[in-house]
């Protein structure tokens, strides 16, 4: 069961960006100029291998498999960090939407690239999107060092019952990151 779970992670995050590539476009063409899809940056792996990197295995099985196996920490990141991008890319979208409403042409020549700049929506929203999943990774990193020194300062007993919630308080790195990372990005949710 595992195993299955690891292996479904690992095909969202590969078919993820397969299906927004081959996704049908917002002006329903199939032109690839006029793209609605989002390619950002780094993969939903690649963003858990630096999170991995920058928390230490332990912090990092705390944060994303707090009552499970180290081995399935990765595949609950890489699904959080594909849903995360996924919500980044509707907001975009939405954001674009309304920016082009209020004014196609102008719309048009900041954000076209190409010789009719009708390519101008899926480069907003491929830039916003980015920009988003940039600022979301930075919030969890600058969140996971914050964490660590306050547990360092306060001690691993206190820091587990300040942010601890589930029965043995395992998730309390996770809980922390959380926090913090939410609080520098300006998420509520």
């Amino acid at each position: 069961m595992k195993r299955l779970l690891i292996l479904t992670a690992a095909l969202v995050t590969l078919a993820v960006p397969t299906a927004y590539a081959a996704s049908p476009h917002e002006n329903g063409t199939s032109d690839p100029d006029a793209s609605s899809s989002t390619n950002s940056g780094q993969g939903s792996a690649a963003l858990c291998t630096e999170q991995l990197k920058t928390m230490g295995a332990q912090n990092f099985q705390s944060t994303y498999a707090p009552t499970g196996k180290g081995k399935n920490a990765f595949g609950e990141c890489v699904l959080s960090q594909a849903q995360k991008s996924d919500d980044n890319e509707q907001n975009a979208a939405k954001q674009c939407k309304a920016e082009r409403a209020k004014d196609p042409d102008a719309f048009a020549k900041k954000y076209g690239t190409n010789a009719n700049l009708r390519n101008g929506f899926g480069k907003c929203v491929s830039g916003k999107a980015q920009g988003q999943d940039e600022q979301d990774q930075q919030a969890t990193l600058n969140a996971a060092k914050q964490c660590k020194k306050e547990r360092a300062d306060m001690g691993a007993e206190a820091f587990a019952k300040k942010y601890g919630t589930n029965a043995n308080l395992r998730n309390a790195f996770g809980k922390c990151v959380s926090q913090k990372a939410k609080a520098q990005s300006g998420k509520n949710d």
